[in-house]
Parts: C-alpha cells; structure tokens; sequence
C-alpha cells in the first residue's frame, strides 16, 4: 500500500511517499524542506517562526513528493502525519494538512507519535528487522528506551530525567562557537580531540535506568567559563572529546542494561543524535560484545522525515488506528 506522510514537529517540513508491505519496505519519494538557516540566526529554533515556515513549505513539498513518487492522491491508501510530541504551533501546521487531505479526498487519516516514527526509519533500511527489540531514540529533546514488543505495542524503560542529550551538545557547542545545530561539526571536532583532556561526570545514574545530562552540561560548560576567565580560550576538539566521551559511554552503558533487563536481542539507535559516528561505532561494539543485533538509519534518516512516519504509519493502520477531523496535537 501506498502512504503519503507528513512531518513538521520542529524545524524540518517534510513530506514522502512509501510502498509498505507485510515483506516490501521501499521510499518512494522523501522531500525535506529545511529551516537550518532561518533559526541560526538565533542560536536555535523559534516556534513562531517555525510554524510559519511550515506554512509556506507544507503544500508545495507534498506536490513534490507525490511528483517525485509518480503518485497522485487517488493512489494513495493512507495519509499519516505526526501529532505530537513537537512544538505544538509547527505540529499543528502538518496535522491540519493532513485532516483537509483526508476529508476532502476520503483517504484514511492515521496519527503518528513522533518518537517512534524515529525507531521505524530503522525498518527502511533493514528488511529483516521486526519486534521485538530495544529501542533507543536520542536526539535534541529526547533521550529515552522503550522496550518494543509488536509494532505498535511500546513499554517506556527509561530516560534523561532532565535534558537531552542533542540539547547538551547544542549547549556546549554553541559556547565554543559551533554555528547551530552543532551536531555535526562538535562530531568532527570530537574526532581530533583527546577525549580525557575535561574528566566530566557520567550521565548514566548509578541508582536506577535513567540519565541525567544537566549535570554533564553544566560541568562543561564550568570548564570553559573557568579557562576563559584566565584569558585563554579552551581546547575546542578536547572538549568536545571529553563530552562526546561522556555521552557515549553513559548512553551505551544503560544501554547493555536495557538490553539486559528486557531480554531482547536486537537494538535499534535512532534519533539526530544516532548520527554521531562515536556513538554508533560505541553502540555498534557494545552489540558485538554482547551478540546483539544493531540496527541503525542511515545518517540521512536519522533526522526529522517524513519517510518515517510512513513506515511506522503503516503499521499503526494495519493494527487499526484511524483519526478524524477532531484529531489534536499534543505537544509531550
């Protein structure tokens, strides 16, 4: 079947068309309009303006998806947009899209949670892949595991009991002067850094699942204020080492927990975050020493899409889920 799928929880209006099937999981098309430099400007994303970009982009990347697709609506057997969690103004702009698609041509409207559209990126590109498994999903707002049983059938494990861990990368590299977001260039920096220059607190909690990143940040953060004030500027590549360090190893130790305290025998890494090639090579070792299954999108799919969205679109309309026009967005 064919879904046309939606996304526009943040800073990136997407739209795409993919073919699912029981054995068959192809992207047809998956167009990304993104805001990356209207919110550099500001440090970071601007909801209002989020939402109005979303307005402007929304319309014509679903012609170009569906062009792109050789697809029109009447070919089309579901729309599935994401409505929540997100910023609440930018979800709104996909959702009533996708309601007036809907209604006006009679397609099936099937609502999707955002957090695990990003785990189902990973059943594009890995065929095989199928419940049940350990989810990690890590980006600028989330950092949490979910025990996944069936497709739509997800157990919360646990999480960051505060920031996340995108958030402390943006942070810390924003004060070392990383344009946003810093993702990329702080896992370049890491790169030729020593990653012991900064002895940084662990984000992993020793008396329970969770992870705490403010603390993390903070100290880093310390750190640089404190070399600053001494009229030098710090190591920018030993610092971001020294974090990347910290983040890896926390996320991959509550990781072999997770995997223990659930049984399963496969983990998927999604989320921005699941970009950074530390923490896939960290993860990638932690599976092999541990005989797990790992599977992770690649770079492209890791962050916001709509491709995902479909994927996991379709499964959340094979277990029966449908919405009408009385759907909402939640923001949490």
């Amino acid at each position: 079947m064919l879904i046309l799928a939606l996304e526009s929880s943040c800073d990136e209006t997407s739209a795409a068309v993919v073919s699912m099937s029981g054995d068959s999981r192809k992207i047809l098309s998956n167009i990304v309009a993104s805001q990356i430099e209207v919110h550099r400007k500001y440090g970071g994303v601007v909801p209002e303006i989020a939402g109005r970009a979303h307005i402007e982009a929304i319309s014509g990347i679903t012609h170009e998806a569906l062009d792109t697709a050789g697809a029109g609506l009447r070919d089309i057997d579901a729309v599935a947009v994401t409505n929540s969690p997100g910023l609440i103004g930018a979800l709104l702009v996909g959702m009533n899209f996708a309601k007036s698609l809907s209604f006006a041509h009679g397609i099936p409207l099937v609502p999707v949670d955002h957090v695990r559209a990003h785990a189902a990126a990973a059943y594009l590109e890995h065929p095989d892949l199928k419940p049940p498994f350990t989810a990690l999903i890590v980006s600028g707002g989330h950092t949490c595991f979910y025990n996944v049983r069936d497709y739509t059938d997800w157990d919360y494990v646990s999480g960051t009991r505060d920031d996340a861990a995108g958030e402390a990368f943006d942070k810390v590299g924003r004060v070392l002067g990383c344009p946003y977001p810093a993702g990329a260039e702080m896992d370049e920096l890491a790169s030729s850094g020593d990653p012991d220059l900064v002895q940084l607190p662990s984000p992993a909690l020793r008396d329970s699942m969770d992870l705490s990143f403010s603390g993390l940040k903070t100290a880093c953060l310390n750190y640089i204020n404190g070399v600053r004030q001494k009229d030098a500027e710090p190591d920018r590549c030993g610092v971001a080492a020294s974090l990347t360090k910290a983040i890896c190893r926390g996320l991959t130790d509550k990781a072999r927990e997770c995997l223990a305290l659930t049984g399963a025998r496969s983990l998927v890494l999604a989320g921005g975050v699941a970009a950074n090639s530390h923490l896939r090579r960290c993860m990638r070792e932690m599976c092999v020493e541990t005989g797990t299954e790992f599977c992770v999108p690649s770079v492209s799919l890791c962050g916001d899409n709509a491709a995902m969205v479909g994927a996991q679109g379709y499964y959340e309309f094979m277990s029966g889920v449908r919405a009408g026009t009385d759907l909402n967005a939640h923001a949490d």
